[in-house]
Protein backbone atom coordinates (compact mmCIF):
# COMPACT_ATOMS: atom_id res chain seq x y z
CA UNK A 1 0.00 0.00 0.00
CA UNK A 2 1.47 3.49 -0.64
CA UNK A 3 2.24 5.85 1.90
CA UNK A 4 -0.34 8.64 0.54
CA UNK A 5 -3.37 5.46 1.33
CA UNK A 6 -1.02 4.63 4.37
CA UNK A 7 -1.18 8.09 5.83
CA UNK A 8 -4.99 8.75 4.54
CA UNK A 9 -6.12 8.44 8.12
CA UNK A 10 -9.84 8.81 9.87
CA UNK A 11 -12.79 7.15 8.07
CA UNK A 12 -10.09 4.50 6.27
CA UNK A 13 -8.31 2.85 9.81
CA UNK A 14 -12.22 3.43 11.31
CA UNK A 15 -13.84 1.01 8.64
CA UNK A 16 -10.71 -1.10 8.31
CA UNK A 17 -9.70 -0.24 4.62
CA UNK A 18 -7.64 -2.17 2.75
CA UNK A 19 -5.84 -1.75 -0.91
CA UNK A 20 -4.58 -4.66 -2.94
CA UNK A 21 -3.02 -4.53 -6.51
CA UNK A 22 -1.18 -2.19 -8.60
CA UNK A 23 -3.44 -1.23 -11.17
CA UNK A 24 -4.10 2.71 -12.79
CA UNK A 25 -7.87 2.85 -12.06
CA UNK A 26 -9.74 1.91 -9.06
CA UNK A 27 -12.16 -0.41 -8.32
CA UNK A 28 -14.05 -0.28 -4.98
CA UNK A 29 -15.72 -2.92 -3.73
CA UNK A 30 -18.42 -2.69 -0.89
CA UNK A 31 -20.40 -5.31 1.12
CA UNK A 32 -23.88 -5.80 2.05
CA UNK A 33 -26.20 -6.38 5.36
CA UNK A 34 -24.47 -9.56 7.46
CA UNK A 35 -21.15 -9.44 6.03
CA UNK A 36 -18.06 -7.54 6.17
CA UNK A 37 -15.32 -7.19 2.68
CA UNK A 38 -14.49 -10.41 3.73
CA UNK A 39 -17.05 -11.84 1.44
CA UNK A 40 -15.20 -10.63 -1.33
CA UNK A 41 -12.53 -13.49 -0.41
CA UNK A 42 -13.12 -15.39 -4.22
CA UNK A 43 -12.82 -12.32 -6.81
CA UNK A 44 -9.99 -9.97 -5.15
CA UNK A 45 -7.48 -12.02 -5.83
CA UNK A 46 -8.38 -11.90 -9.56
CA UNK A 47 -9.66 -8.30 -9.35
CA UNK A 48 -6.08 -7.20 -8.37
CA UNK A 49 -4.32 -7.96 -11.44
CA UNK A 50 -6.14 -5.60 -13.65
CA UNK A 51 -7.20 -2.51 -10.53
CA UNK A 52 -6.11 -1.02 -7.25
CA UNK A 53 -9.17 -2.79 -5.42
CA UNK A 54 -10.26 -0.83 -2.35
CA UNK A 55 -12.27 -2.93 -0.08
CA UNK A 56 -13.31 -1.55 3.60
CA UNK A 57 -16.50 -2.49 6.27
CA UNK A 58 -19.73 -0.79 6.88
CA UNK A 59 -19.93 1.14 10.00
CA UNK A 60 -22.59 -1.57 11.29
CA UNK A 61 -19.28 -3.96 11.18
CA UNK A 62 -17.57 -2.28 14.42
CA UNK A 63 -19.80 -1.41 17.11
CA UNK A 64 -17.29 1.46 18.07
CA UNK A 65 -17.77 3.65 15.07
CA UNK A 66 -21.61 2.51 14.60
CA UNK A 67 -22.70 3.44 18.29
CA UNK A 68 -20.92 6.56 18.35
CA UNK A 69 -22.85 7.82 15.66
CA UNK A 70 -25.89 5.58 15.41
CA UNK A 71 -28.19 8.36 14.40
CA UNK A 72 -26.10 9.29 11.29
CA UNK A 73 -26.86 5.47 10.24
CA UNK A 74 -30.77 5.44 10.74
CA UNK A 75 -30.87 5.77 6.85
CA UNK A 76 -28.30 5.24 3.81
CA UNK A 77 -27.08 8.69 3.42
CA UNK A 78 -25.00 8.37 6.32
CA UNK A 79 -23.37 5.03 5.26
CA UNK A 80 -23.12 6.92 1.85
CA UNK A 81 -21.09 10.45 3.26
CA UNK A 82 -18.21 7.30 4.72
CA UNK A 83 -17.82 6.33 1.09
CA UNK A 84 -17.17 9.74 0.18
CA UNK A 85 -14.89 11.03 2.68
CA UNK A 86 -13.55 7.54 2.44
CA UNK A 87 -12.88 7.95 -1.61
CA UNK A 88 -11.48 11.60 -0.67
CA UNK A 89 -9.36 10.45 2.10
CA UNK A 90 -7.49 8.15 -0.45
CA UNK A 91 -7.42 11.00 -2.97
CA UNK A 92 -9.26 8.40 -5.39
CA UNK A 93 -10.96 10.14 -8.91
CA UNK A 94 -12.94 8.41 -11.09
CA UNK A 95 -13.60 5.19 -9.19
CA UNK A 96 -15.50 1.52 -10.60
CA UNK A 97 -18.29 1.26 -7.60
CA UNK A 98 -19.13 -2.16 -6.82
CA UNK A 99 -21.79 -2.43 -4.15
CA UNK A 100 -23.70 -5.49 -3.15
CA UNK A 101 -27.16 -5.15 -1.76
CA UNK A 102 -27.26 -2.29 0.44
CA UNK A 103 -24.44 -1.11 -0.76
CA UNK A 104 -26.37 -0.47 -4.51
CA UNK A 105 -28.06 2.04 -2.99
CA UNK A 106 -25.17 3.87 -1.11
CA UNK A 107 -23.10 3.91 -3.96
CA UNK A 108 -26.09 5.66 -5.83
CA UNK A 109 -26.31 8.28 -3.17
CA UNK A 110 -22.78 8.88 -3.11
CA UNK A 111 -22.55 9.58 -7.09
CA UNK A 112 -25.37 11.71 -6.88
CA UNK A 113 -23.57 13.71 -4.13
CA UNK A 114 -20.28 13.53 -5.41
CA UNK A 115 -20.02 12.33 -9.37
CA UNK A 116 -16.64 13.25 -10.13
CA UNK A 117 -15.66 10.10 -7.68
CA UNK A 118 -17.41 7.52 -9.72
CA UNK A 119 -17.10 6.65 -13.74
CA UNK A 120 -19.79 3.40 -12.99
CA UNK A 121 -21.56 1.61 -10.60
CA UNK A 122 -22.20 -1.83 -10.75
CA UNK A 123 -25.53 -2.73 -8.65
CA UNK A 124 -24.98 -6.10 -7.19
CA UNK A 125 -28.28 -7.77 -6.20
CA UNK A 126 -29.21 -3.74 -4.82
CA UNK A 127 -32.99 -2.84 -4.28
CA UNK A 128 -34.77 0.79 -3.81
CA UNK A 129 -37.13 -0.45 -2.14
CA UNK A 130 -37.68 -3.89 -0.27
CA UNK A 131 -41.86 -3.17 0.33
CA UNK A 132 -44.00 -3.86 -2.27
CA UNK A 133 -46.29 -0.99 -3.15
CA UNK A 134 -48.76 0.57 -6.08
CA UNK A 135 -47.17 -0.27 -9.39
CA UNK A 136 -44.00 -1.86 -7.64
CA UNK A 137 -42.87 -5.07 -6.80
CA UNK A 138 -40.18 -5.25 -3.40
CA UNK A 139 -40.62 -9.09 -2.40
CA UNK A 140 -41.95 -8.43 0.68
CA UNK A 141 -45.17 -7.01 2.20
CA UNK A 142 -45.48 -4.82 6.00
CA UNK A 143 -46.01 -8.04 7.65
CA UNK A 144 -43.06 -10.20 6.66
CA UNK A 145 -40.98 -7.02 7.37
CA UNK A 146 -42.38 -6.84 10.86
CA UNK A 147 -42.25 -10.94 11.37
CA UNK A 148 -38.36 -10.69 10.65
CA UNK A 149 -37.85 -7.87 12.77
CA UNK A 150 -39.65 -9.41 15.61
CA UNK A 151 -37.99 -12.46 14.77
CA UNK A 152 -34.69 -11.03 15.76
CA UNK A 153 -35.21 -9.36 18.63
CA UNK A 154 -37.15 -12.39 20.26
CA UNK A 155 -34.23 -15.00 19.15
CA UNK A 156 -31.52 -13.40 17.08
CA UNK A 157 -29.12 -16.70 16.68
CA UNK A 158 -31.97 -18.71 16.10
CA UNK A 159 -33.16 -16.20 13.09
CA UNK A 160 -29.54 -16.23 12.10
CA UNK A 161 -29.59 -20.06 11.78
CA UNK A 162 -32.75 -19.53 9.70
CA UNK A 163 -32.56 -16.69 7.74
CA UNK A 164 -28.50 -18.04 6.23
CA UNK A 165 -30.08 -20.69 4.41
CA UNK A 166 -32.67 -18.79 2.55
CA UNK A 167 -30.57 -15.84 2.14
CA UNK A 168 -27.92 -18.48 0.32
CA UNK A 169 -30.47 -20.84 -1.47
CA UNK A 170 -27.89 -23.22 -2.93
CA UNK A 171 -26.84 -26.12 -1.41
CA UNK A 172 -23.11 -24.19 -0.75
CA UNK A 173 -21.73 -25.47 2.91
CA UNK A 174 -18.92 -23.19 3.13
CA UNK A 175 -21.26 -20.33 1.92
CA UNK A 176 -23.63 -21.01 4.46
CA UNK A 177 -21.13 -21.51 6.92
CA UNK A 178 -19.17 -18.43 6.14
CA UNK A 179 -22.38 -16.34 6.02
CA UNK A 180 -23.96 -17.16 8.93
CA UNK A 181 -20.48 -16.84 11.10
CA UNK A 182 -20.72 -13.58 9.74
CA UNK A 183 -24.08 -12.33 10.49
CA UNK A 184 -23.93 -14.22 13.57
CA UNK A 185 -20.98 -11.94 14.90
CA UNK A 186 -23.15 -8.61 14.30
CA UNK A 187 -24.37 -7.45 17.49
CA UNK A 188 -28.29 -8.39 17.88
CA UNK A 189 -29.36 -4.56 18.67
CA UNK A 190 -27.25 -3.30 16.16
CA UNK A 191 -28.33 -5.65 13.20
CA UNK A 192 -31.91 -5.25 14.36
CA UNK A 193 -31.30 -1.40 13.82
CA UNK A 194 -29.64 -1.96 10.10
CA UNK A 195 -31.89 -4.29 8.55
CA UNK A 196 -35.18 -1.92 9.89
CA UNK A 197 -33.50 1.13 8.25
CA UNK A 198 -32.65 -1.29 5.25
CA UNK A 199 -35.82 -2.92 4.75
CA UNK A 200 -38.03 0.11 5.31
CA UNK A 201 -36.31 2.38 2.89
CA UNK A 202 -37.66 3.87 0.06
CA UNK A 203 -34.74 5.06 -2.28
CA UNK A 204 -36.79 4.57 -5.44
CA UNK A 205 -36.48 9.08 -5.82
CA UNK A 206 -32.68 8.42 -6.31
CA UNK A 207 -32.90 6.32 -9.17
CA UNK A 208 -33.64 8.85 -11.84
CA UNK A 209 -30.93 11.59 -10.47
CA UNK A 210 -28.31 8.78 -10.72
CA UNK A 211 -25.63 10.90 -12.99
CA UNK A 212 -22.79 8.04 -14.06
CA UNK A 213 -23.49 4.76 -15.62
CA UNK A 214 -24.82 1.85 -14.26
CA UNK A 215 -24.49 -2.02 -14.69
CA UNK A 216 -27.26 -4.20 -12.65
CA UNK A 217 -26.19 -7.22 -11.59
CA UNK A 218 -28.50 -9.92 -10.09
CA UNK A 219 -28.79 -13.71 -9.71
CA UNK A 220 -31.89 -15.54 -11.97
CA UNK A 221 -33.84 -15.92 -8.46
CA UNK A 222 -33.57 -13.82 -5.13
CA UNK A 223 -35.69 -14.18 -2.28
CA UNK A 224 -34.75 -11.05 -0.98
CA UNK A 225 -34.37 -8.90 -4.43
CA UNK A 226 -36.91 -10.06 -7.40
CA UNK A 227 -36.02 -10.00 -10.62
CA UNK A 228 -38.63 -7.55 -11.83
CA UNK A 229 -36.83 -4.80 -9.32
CA UNK A 230 -33.68 -5.02 -11.96
CA UNK A 231 -35.64 -4.02 -14.57
CA UNK A 232 -37.46 -1.40 -12.29
CA UNK A 233 -33.90 0.23 -11.29
CA UNK A 234 -32.89 -0.16 -15.00
CA UNK A 235 -35.63 2.10 -16.52
CA UNK A 236 -35.95 4.35 -13.82
CA UNK A 237 -32.14 5.19 -13.55
CA UNK A 238 -31.56 8.83 -15.03
CA UNK A 239 -28.53 8.18 -17.28
CA UNK A 240 -30.23 5.72 -19.68
CA UNK A 241 -27.42 4.00 -20.04
CA UNK A 242 -27.94 1.06 -17.51
CA UNK A 243 -27.80 -2.68 -18.26
CA UNK A 244 -29.05 -5.75 -16.39
CA UNK A 245 -27.20 -9.03 -16.68
CA UNK A 246 -29.15 -11.64 -15.17
CA UNK A 247 -26.87 -14.29 -13.23
CA UNK A 248 -27.56 -18.18 -14.01
CA UNK A 249 -27.72 -18.87 -10.03
CA UNK A 250 -29.66 -18.15 -7.55
CA UNK A 251 -29.31 -16.51 -3.82
CA UNK A 252 -28.27 -13.08 -2.58
CA UNK A 253 -24.52 -13.81 -2.54
CA UNK A 254 -23.45 -14.88 -6.12
CA UNK A 255 -19.72 -13.43 -4.99
CA UNK A 256 -19.53 -17.09 -2.40
CA UNK A 257 -22.24 -19.41 -4.29
CA UNK A 258 -21.12 -18.29 -7.81
CA UNK A 259 -18.07 -16.34 -8.42
CA UNK A 260 -16.64 -17.34 -11.73
CA UNK A 261 -20.28 -16.22 -13.05
CA UNK A 262 -19.54 -12.92 -11.20
CA UNK A 263 -16.51 -12.55 -12.81
CA UNK A 264 -17.25 -13.21 -16.03
CA UNK A 265 -20.07 -10.58 -15.74
CA UNK A 266 -17.66 -8.03 -14.22
CA UNK A 267 -15.24 -8.72 -17.05
CA UNK A 268 -18.22 -7.80 -19.43
CA UNK A 269 -19.08 -4.50 -17.65
CA UNK A 270 -15.87 -3.08 -16.26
Amino acid sequence: MSESLCSSGGIFQALNGNVYGNGTRTLVLSHGFGTDQTVWHHVVPFLACFFKVVVYDLAFVHPGVYGAAAGKYSDLGGYAEDLVRLLDGLKVKRSIYVGHSMSAMIGCLAAIRRPDLFEHLVLLSGSPRYLNAKGYTGGFDEPAINSILQSMRANYSGWVHDFAPTAIALNNTSALMEFEHSLGRIEPEIAVSVAKTVFLSDLRWALPEVPVPCSIIQSRKDIIVPASVSRYMKRKIGNGTSKVKILRTQGHFPMLTAYPLLLDALKGTI
